[in-house]
């Protein structure tokens, strides 16, 4: 009996180990799925205020640029040497200088050939998650590898793709062309001796 015994114990304790070890690893795989979900929902919301403050930003340089040139004729765009110039009052463009949600840091800045500030990029290297449905102002973002391809700047392609080409018109006003010809007996003359037809031409 006592052997009996001992043996069903044995049996007992590796069952409740197996039982142990079962639910361990479970609660691993769910402890990991959690981690994933939790971290993919953080890069979503630093991904939506990365494009909220890389947008503002965009607008920032825009605005100051069409201020700068108000009432003066310059060539091409004007652009501050630092963001925090477009903080300053009177007439601030921007609320404050926002660092990189993504990279954690300062921003990258783009330079005009000028030395201006045109633009600006996160440094992250990371694959965004956001693929598409971007803001019309940001519409040329859809399928970029990385944030760092993410650029915000003045002027931007999605802005020139949305104003489009300027339409040439396919045909130019009709002209009037004078050409002579001889007149037939009994029909007026002009005072050369022949008689004028006015024609209609276009050119295609």
């Amino acid at each position: 009996m006592s052997g009996g015994l001992a043996s069903l114990r044995r049996r007992e304790t590796g069952f409740s180990y197996l039982m142990v070890m079962i639910a361990i690893t479970l609660m691993g795989l769910a402890m990991t799925a959690a981690a994933r979900q939790w971290k993919t929902m953080v890069q979503r919301e630093l991904e939506t205020d990365l494009l909220a403050k890389g947008m503002e930003i965009q607008t920032a340089l825009a605005l100051y640029s069409a201020s700068t040139k108000a009432g003066r004729v310059l060539p091409g765009e004007v652009y501050p040497q630092t963001l925090a110039e477009l903080t300053r009052p009177p007439k601030p463009f921007l609320r404050k200088v926002y660092l990189d949600p993504v990279g954690r840091g300062e921003w990258e800045l783009l330079r005009s050939p000028m030395g201006g500030i045109m633009g600006v990029r996160s440094k992250s290297r990371q694959k965004p998650i956001k693929q598409g449905n971007f803001p019309v102002a940001v519409r040329h973002f859809e399928g970029k590898p990385t944030h760092y391809d993410w650029v915000f700047q003045y002027p931007n392609p999605s802005m020139v793709a949305v104003a489009g080409p300027v339409a040439r018109p396919s045909t130019v006003p009709a002209q009037p062309t004078i050409r002579d010809q001889p007149i037939a007996p009994g029909e007026p003359s002009s005072p050369n001796g022949r008689k004028r037809w006015i024609l209609l031409q276009r050119s295609e």
